[in-house]
């Protein structure tokens, strides 16, 4: 069985998903990527059918090339696919092109364009935040008009919370229409602000039925953590993900994977808990979860989630797990300016919670910030009671400091 992964970098998330299949029986993989094979490691590489190097994998045509080549050396491509946001779409495209069974351009589209994804869940009787697209400064102030201030704007098929701005009144609109100038070629999105807690839902579908769910709760949501360089962040996925409270969400989850078209696989869904208790969708993706949410999916489930996602998409099959622990994540971010210098509270945490840390990246000295909520390390910890781990992360990130510095 002849089966193509496409991944623009050989990063640690697409080298696991890489052994992954290539530790799957009877499958050859070959790698679609825009860095050369040396950057692989040897000992995956050398297990390859194929490589081929593109320059961007988010450019159809090349992308359609480089399928074909394979094929025509390889044989028949049974799965041509990958876990990157801005490569969905030029896949789809791709695999209809070649008659390759997977998600199709028009769904794919749904999930990515974010403006045009919240149209058909509305439509749908979904659930989810008013939301315009913004193509000049008059349709930004009409929209404010109707929802009033906080608003936020990003890009329409942004990911991962990048250029998201919250907009709290007309000065900085104003200075947000000057620095971006919308335009019918070049939108913005904009969308209420939505008030309550944040969250995740992921979803196992397969045949677009869904057969498996996993949810997190982000402490704060991303956008404060980003406009506040001080914040930790944390993401706890409870126990008790199928109890009655969650309810009404996989019910809104699942109308609208069925309304964007979701067919066999993962879709990573954001959401929000308002403050009268209604749920509100913010976005849906079509591939795995970043955030290290795979991992901690794994460690609930004492299973390998991402060889169980590889299985999903090359198989169409999903075995459901046994949820055995609530896993949280502590991400531990850099405070001041410069370089990491050092890291303190990390023997107390160790003394009082080294029982429950299952996975660490520490922080390195001379380490470069990446300004991201992500900050520059993490400690995941679990533990069978949803209570404990919430402690854990607060105790973590209440204890430990990265320190910059010059």
């Amino acid at each position: 069985m002849f089966v193509i992964f496409v991944a623009p970098m050989f990063s640690p998330a697409a080298t696991q998903m890489i052994e992954a299949g290539l530790n799957i029986p009877h499958v050859g993989l070959a790698v679609i990527s825009q860095q050369s094979l040396d950057h692989l490691p040897a000992a995956l590489a050398h297990r390859l059918v194929a490589h081929w190097r593109v320059d961007d994998v988010t450019d159809a045509a090349q992308l359609e090339h480089a399928v074909r080549q394979l094929g025509a050396r390889h044989g028949a491509i049974a799965r041509c696919f990958g876990a990157y946001e801005q490569a969905q779409l030029p896949l789809a495209i791709v695999r209809e092109r070649l008659g390759i069974g997977g998600l199709s351009s028009h769904a794919a589209h749904q999930f990515r364009d974010k403006a045009r994804m919240k149209d058909v869940l509305r439509a749908a009787g979904v659930p989810v935040a008013r939301h315009r697209l913004i193509t000049s400064p008059a349709d930004a102030r009409h929209f404010v008009a109707e929802v009033g201030f906080p608003i936020v704007i990003k890009p329409p098929a942004g990911a991962g919370a990048r250029a998201t701005e919250r907009i709290r009144d007309a000065a900085q609109l104003d200075a947000a229409l000057a620095r971006h100038a919308p335009s019918g070629t070049d939108p913005m999105l904009a969308e209420e602000f939505l008030q309550g807690t944040e969250h995740s839902l992921e979803t196992v579908s397969v045949g677009g039925q869904p057969v498996w769910h996993s949810l997190t709760r982000y402490g704060p949501p991303p956008l404060e953590v980003i406009e506040n360089p001080w914040i930790q962040w944390t993401v706890l996925l409870p126990r008790e993900v199928d109890d009655a409270q969650y309810d009404d969400i996989r019910a809104v989850g699942d109308k609208a994977l069925v309304a964007l078209g979701m067919t066999t696989g993962v879709s990573h869904c954001e959401w929000f808990r308002r403050t009268d208790g209604s749920v509100a969708i913010s976005e849906i993706a079509a591939r795995p979860p970043g955030a290290n949410m795979t991992t901690m999916m794994s460690r609930a489930n004492d299973m390998d989630f991402v060889q169980a996602w590889m299985r999903l998409m090359i198989h169409g099959a999903f075995a459901l797990p046994e949820r055995k622990y609530a896993v949280g994540t502590a991400y531990l971010r850099g405070q001041g300016r410069g370089r990491v210098t050092h890291i303190e509270g990390l023997d107390t945490v160790q003394r009082e919670l080294g029982a429950l840390v299952c996975d660490a990246r520490l922080p390195y000295h001379g380490q470069t910030p990446t300004g991201s909520y992500e900050g520059e390390g993490f400690l995941i910890v679990r533990h069978p009671e949803t209570a404990v781990v919430q402690h854990a992360l607060t105790r973590i990130v209440s204890t430990v400091r990265v320190h910059l510095g010059a």
